[in-house]
């Protein structure tokens, strides 16, 4: 007996769970964005022991009404305004259960030759689409791979960036004197990767921002390499971003690039959040000087309606991550990849399989066209010009960094002076979080605690917008009352 459903079962319970998820879209609007649970509620509610015998799936869809959406951050919620979305729009579900059904593992070219190429034919085709350099595709030398995450993006071009300057490191491991370059705004994910690469802290050198500015300062790049250079130390790796967690600011990768160079550091971009906006012809500047760097990351799963995990990263050169990460035990050799005819992604990655992820972003491009999805970036800026101007015009506000694309940051002003600012900053914060009625998070940019407004929910529209304002400024209403003589 299979432990298995038959097709028809399968059928059966599928319209099922789609109906559940269709209904759980649909009344979003109405439940609270986060959870107001405490720890250890979760726990309290389910069985301590697995079940030994079948139960029907209707009990399962019950204890996720009863438990999980409860207990749930609603990243899905149109008031979800908080780090940067995470967009699970329905055309990448579809995707994803066509990925989920094939099962399909793509460690190898031979072992899924259709995951494989869709995904070389995806990557180039967005790499068209978002204005890269020719270099990044396959056809140009390079090419492109869906990793999980940027922070993995990060990751495997340090370790490029580490073959590259010490081929002997494969062997004999890090000699202590690579240093990598980041700006305090760089992602936590370069630190981490300069961690995971055995590094060390000491490897991560912190370059200052340009005056009255939070992006990386060539000045001070240049300067920090020539030090490191004369101390006999090596710059393996410059991390140069496109939209900084924090505050969406714009390194000048063009510049950084050129200084990057002079001594032979691989300059990684990360473009996380903001490097689809180059979908957009008018939003492409922002990318100026791609086309000198050695790799590039931005990511579906934020802003361009793909459900997580999607990460995509380009290398200008393909043979760059399979020269650093390829291990090529004999049960993995196959007449295929010895041609040297075929990608094998293995090689491209840490982990040794991977998920047929390009589906559901297939699905994305297939269900929206390239049009849908500028139609969905540009509606998103335009949302967030229109907040900023609110801010700019109230006095009970100001704006703690000029607007990047669709991330707004703001601070309350109680005229009581920065400390009294920044604590009733993080009061409404609190304030509108715990109402449910949407998500925000913070950061500190210049030394002062800023809230962020992150626009970007697959189904975020100018009501949502509306709703969040007309909180923060009761809220800051009541707040600044309170500070106020």
């Amino acid at each position: 007996m299979s432990a298995d459903l038959d097709p028809e079962e399968f059928r059966r319970l599928g319209h099922a769970v789609v109906d559940w998820i269709a209904d759980h879209r649909a009344g979003l609007e109405k439940l609270p964005v986060q959870t107001g649970v405490e720890p250890g509620w979760v726990r309290a509610q389910l069985p301590a022991a697995l079940p030994e015998d079948p139960a029907p799936l209707q009990d399962l869809l019950d204890t996720v009404d009863r438990v999980v959406v409860p207990a749930s951050t609603l990243w899905q919620h149109p008031r979800f305004f908080g780090y940067f979305p995470a967009n699970a729009s329905l055309h990448s579900l579809l995707g994803d259960v066509l990925s989920g059904a094939l099962g399909a593992q793509g460690m190898l070219w031979s072992t899924s030759p259709a995951t494989t190429e869709v995904e070389q034919v995806l990557l180039d085709g967005f790499a068209a689409a978002l204005g890269l350099d020719p270099a990044f595709t396959f056809a140009g030398g390079g090419g492109g791979c869906i990793q999980d995450s940027a922070s993995s993006a990060a990751l495997v071009a340090l370790l490029a960036a580490l073959h590259r300057a010490s081929p002997g490191w494969r062997e004999t491991g890090a000699t202590g004197a690579e240093r990598v370059y980041v700006t305090s705004e760089t992602h936590s994910s370069l630190a981490k990767a300069v961690r995971v690469a055995g590094l060390g802290a000491r490897a991560l050198r912190v370059v200052d921002t340009a005056p009255g500015s939070l992006a990386m300062s060539p000045d001070a790049l240049a300067a920090a390499q020539r030090d490191d250079v004369a101390a006999g130390l090596r710059p393996v790796l410059v991390c140069a971003t496109v939209g900084t967690t924090g505050t969406g600011a714009v390194d000048p990768v063009r510049a950084v690039a050129g200084v990057a160079r002079e001594h032979g550091a691989w300059v990684h971009v990360d473009a996380a959040w903001a490097g689809v906006a180059a979908l957009c012809p008018e939003f492409r500047h922002l990318l100026d000087g791609v086309e000198l760097a050695d790799s590039f990351a931005t990511n579906a799963h934020k802003w361009l309606l793909t459900a997580f995990d999607a990460g995509l990263l380009w290398v200008r050169h393909a043979d760059a991550l399979p020269a650093a990460l390829s291990i090529t035990p004999e049960y993995l050799r196959n007449a295929a990849s010895e041609s040297g005819a075929v990608v094998d992604y293995r090689d491209w990655q840490v982990p040794l399989g991977r998920r047929f992820r390009a589906l559901k972003l297939w699905a994305v491009v297939h269900g929206t066209g390239l049009s849908g999805l500028r139609s969905h970036l540009r509606e998103h800026v335009a949302l967030a010009a229109d907040l900023a101007d609110r801010v700019r015009a109230d006095p009970l506000f100001e704006l703690g960094a000029e607007p990047s694309l669709a991330l707004v940051c703001l601070r309350v002003v109680t005229g009581a002076g920065p400390e009294a600012d920044d604590a009733a900053t993080r009061e409404v914060l609190t304030r509108v979080n715990a109402s449910g009625e949407a998500f925000l998070t913070h950061t500190v940019a210049g030394g002062r605690y800023v809230i962020r407004v992150a626009i970007g929910s697959v189904s975020t529209g100018p009501e949502h917008v509306d709703q969040l304002w007309q909180r923060l400024r009761s809220e800051a209403v009541a707040v600044v009352g309170q500070v106020s003589p």
